[in-house]
């Protein structure tokens, strides 16, 4: 079973007890304002890409690490590699993202998870390059893009809900 062990977090697979608590951070209206189309995810939905994110460890290798705190072994949300089949245009690519419950954010237990999976992308599964996807103007989720050291590359659009995206990437010369 793949782990990474940080300061302050356990990186794993998920299990089954993790997915109310997702669900409640997936039906955080805050939480997901950046997400596809801003809309919430109930418990079934939720339970339904849990599901996906597993078979894609599988098929892949990799995947969407449930983040748990070491201090009260809480679920606080996922970071991990995904394949962004939704944006044809950066394909092949493996993306780097995250998600985190309300509560958690500010405290850097997104960028101190990102850094540990993109170590994992980079030098565990041999990726020579990992891209991560913002809509514009989540200047959180890019600020963390920036702590990782990834630099912008372009900007585009969803191609499903057109909203503006802005794509970041580093390549293994550029991870220190």
């Amino acid at each position: 079973m793949t782990e990474i062990l940080t300061p302050r977090l356990l990186l794993r697979r998920w299990h089954d007890d993790d997915i109310a608590f997702m669900a409640e951070i997936n039906a955080d209206p805050q939480v997901m304002r950046w997400i596809g189309d801003g809309s919430v995810r109930d418990f079934d939905s939720t339970a339904e890409a849990v599901e996906r994110w597993e078979e894609e460890w599988d098929e892949e290798g990799f995947g969407l690490f449930a983040v748990e705190l070491l201090a009260s072994g809480e679920l606080a949300g996922f970071v991990g590699l995904s394949v962004p089949e939704f944006l044809p245009e950066v394909l092949p690519a493996v993306e780097i993202g995250w998600r985190l419950g309300r509560q958690f954010w500010g405290q850097g237990y997104a960028s101190e998870a990102a850094c540990a999976v993109l170590e994992f992308a980079l030098r565990d599964r041999g990726l020579d390059r990992v891209i991560s996807i913002a809509r514009v103007g989540n200047d959180a989720s890019e600020n963390v893009m920036r702590k990782l050291g990834m630099l912008p590359e372009r900007e585009t659009t969803h191609p499903v809900y057109g909203l503006p995206l802005r794509v970041h990437a580093i390549d293994l010369t550029e991870f220190s």
